[in-house]
């Protein structure tokens, strides 16, 4: 509830008097010490109860036939000594918290509950060791005078309850962080020169190579150096199908090998791991606070006084009006009122949604950095979005490849491949992804790069050359396919031309491929009432071919990255709530400038450090989930603050007998003490619905 308190052990928040969470979830974390404690409280505080409930209860019973067994005046000295362990055990505690409450000058639901709790226990108390303080109106058929130790202790009693059950429930939401760091293994194959060896994962160093045999999990962040197979990332993710990988591809530690064994160099390690990373943001997620919290700590802040108040005014309203014995009612009703009104279900309903939405959201991929930005993702109108590596793939590829000559394709792609092989350029990179890996021809020789044009050399025997127009007019070929080449450029695609042995033998279209689910994912948005804006630093062509692609209406390109920044801010000046979607360094700015800034999750460092949600998967479709997980919570929590609200502004009333004078309907202490315990539950029950969010 109070990020700001922060101690290096298990403790008790000095604020609401409520026990801290870790601020990382650890796998090896057993149960809650407090849970142990509260439910050790709770059975032996139940035991001594159930006698003290059924002789206080007694007297109601015709004929009072418990009180019949014990001689006169016995009955208060054994409710007496039945109580003593609930109250000053069981109820330790509770009285603790509150007096550190009144110490720290910070009232809060333990103050209520150890001014109620223990108003009802000094008066029997006193009742009992010196029964001749009261007038003998007050006494009993057996002389005795009227005691509540079965109020005190059924109160501590159903609050202990209470405990068990909010903290049994607070713990269920780390359960998605405990699956998620169990996804990572405790010990790695690492390949050596003598051999592979099996050493513990603390052990492993960045550039490092390690075997994942099929059925294993990877153990370590890195990328592919050897083997083809498929990767389960679906708990990283939320994805449910295998993930094809090959050379180059990254591999992220946890995630399940498929049906080949795969060589892995590491490059990241121990919290440096992608899936540290979402455990530790996930975290501090839960650890924020949303702005609407801001209405509950308002409120807090005179909530308890104004009940202490209130229950001054109830005992004194009974002891004026009351029937008799008037000390009796009055005491009575103003403990009920201290005991219902516990604010413990207006504190708790915010933090608790926060916590098993990142939760949730975390098992599907989408992290949130803080509980602001699920607020604010609710409200937002425009997404502005990056295009490469956003809405496309983030790397060129051959989508097009007409060969007029009489070589097949894959023959011209498997010389070009062996000419670029070598080269840094990414079209080269592009061709050679193409051609495959299986390539039996031999490598090139006499290689010569003639900058802006192209490169030439000899594969085979053979004469290649790989380039633009102006290579062509070097070689002395004439241009061929000019409208093909003409239209490919219009969508956005790179030409490059293949000659072999001064011939055209291919015109292949290099370009950025779009995303499979980019369209569908801004169909979505849009259909969700956002309005989209790509905002690249591309030419104006090619971004106007992706922004048709994926029916994109307003495009900016040529964008510098500052530029970026400005325009969201432009947008912001228009009065629209602003999320940014990206993935490179030039986005930095704008996803820290936007309202909410959603990073991909295959971006560069500085993007996600930048942004307030990340998507793992780098799929456009996760904001749609993102939006939903939005403002499933906030719906949630506005749920929670109504079922607090409206338990407090029914129960405290009918708690100081408004409803007694014509209905003659009373709330006893126990009574509020279930109700009190019943609204926690209600509130945590109802967040708890989150984890099952469709997204």
């Amino acid at each position: 509830m109070h990020p700001e308190i922060v101690r290096d052990g298990p403790g008790v928040c000095p604020k609401c008097g409520m026990a801290l969470e870790p601020t990382v979830a650890a796998l090896d974390d057993g149960e809650n010490p407090e849970l142990i404690d509260m439910r050790r409280r709770f059975w032996v505080s139940a035991l001594f109860t159930a006698p003290v409930f059924l002789l206080g209860m007694g007297e109601m019973i015709p004929g009072d036939p418990i009180g019949a067994l014990l001689p006169n005046g016995a009955r208060n000295i054994v409710e007496l000594v039945l109580a003593l362990p609930v109250v000053l055990w069981g109820g330790l505690p509770f009285f603790r918290r509150g007096w550190a409450s009144v110490a720290l000058r910070s009232p809060n639901m333990f103050t209520l509950i150890a001014l109620g709790s223990g108003a009802a226990f000094l008066y029997s108390l006193t009742a009992t060791m010196a029964p001749g303080l009261f007038p003998p109106r007050l006494a009993n058929h057996h002389g005795e005078v009227g005691v509540y130790y079965e109020a005190a202790t059924v109160i501590i009693t159903l609050v202990l309850l209470g405990q068990v059950l909010e903290l049994r429930a607070r713990s269920r939401t780390s359960s998605a962080l405990r699956s998620l760091l169990g996804l990572a293994p405790k010990t790695a194959q690492r390949v050596t020169h003598a051999g592979d060896e099996q050493v513990s994962i603390e052990s492993l160093r960045v550039g490092d190579s390690v075997r994942v045999r099929p059925g294993e999990r990877v153990p370590a962040d890195g990328k592919v150096v050897e083997g083809i197979s498929s990767l389960d990332e679906s708990m990283i993710t939320g994805e449910p199908l295998p993930v094809e990988k090959r050379v180059g591809d990254r591999a992220t530690a946890g995630t399940l090998n498929g049906r080949g064994p795969l060589l892995v160099k590491v490059d990241r390690t121990g919290e440096g791991t992608l899936l540290a990373q979402i455990v530790r943001m996930v975290g501090e997620a839960q650890r924020s606070r949303a702005p609407i919290q801001k209405l509950a700590d308002r409120v807090s802040a005179f909530f308890v006084p104004a009940v202490i108040i209130a229950a001054a005014g109830t005992f004194a309203a009974w002891m004026i009006a009351g029937p008799e014995p008037r000390l009796a009612h009055a005491l009575v009703n103003a403990v009920a009122v201290l005991i219902i009104a516990c604010p413990c279900a207006l504190g708790l309903a915010t933090p608790m949604s926060i916590m098993v939405a990142t939760g949730r959201g975390a098992t599907a991929g989408i992290l949130v950095k803080n509980a602001e930005a699920l607020d604010r993702l609710e409200k937002v109108d425009t997404l502005v979005v990056d295009k490469t590596g956003t809405l496309t793939e983030g790397r060129p590829e051959v989508v097009t490849a007409q060969c007029p000559g009489p070589l097949e394709c894959a023959d011209v792609l498997r010389l070009a491949a062996r000419l670029e092989e070598q080269s840094e350029h990414p079209l080269g990179a592009a061709i050679v992804r193409a051609a495959g890996s299986s390539d039996p021809l031999p490598s090139a020789r006499d290689v010569t790069t003639w900058s802006g044009e192209g490169v030439v050399g000899v594969v085979d025997g053979k004469r290649v050359a790989v380039g633009n127009d102006k290579l062509l007019a070097r070689s002395g070929v004439k241009p061929a396919l000019t409208e093909l080449a003409a239209r490919l450029r219009v969508e956005g695609q790179t030409v490059v031309y293949v000659l072999v042995d001064d011939r055209l033998a291919a015109v292949l279209g290099i370009a950025d491929p779009v995303k499979a689910s980019s369209r569908e994912a801004v169909q979505a948005l849009r259909g969700a009432g956002l309005h989209v804006v790509m905002l690249t630093g591309d030419n104006e062509i090619t971004a106007r071919a992706v922004a048709a692609k994926v029916g994109i209406d307003e495009v900016k390109a040529d964008v510098l990255p500052s530029e970026k920044s400005a325009a969201v801010a432009a947008l912001q000046a228009a009065g629209h709530l602003v999320a940014m979607a990206g993935d490179g360094i030039n986005d930095a700015p704008a996803l820290a400038r936007a309202d909410v800034g959603i990073a991909m999750g295959a971006g560069t460092d500085i993007a996600i450090e930048s942004a307030s949600v990340t998507l793992v998967k780098g799929d456009l479709r996760g904001i749609v989930g993102a939006r939903r997980l939005s403002q499933a919570t906030m719906r949630n929590i506005r749920q929670n603050l109504a079922l607090s609200f409206v338990y407090n502004l029914l129960g405290v009333p009918v708690a100081a007998g408004v409803l007694y004078p014509s209905l003659g309907i009373l709330l006893s202490p126990m009574m509020a003490a279930a109700a009190m315990s019943l609204s926690s539950v209600s509130v945590i029950g109802n967040a708890l619905r989150l984890a099952r969010t469709r997204l």
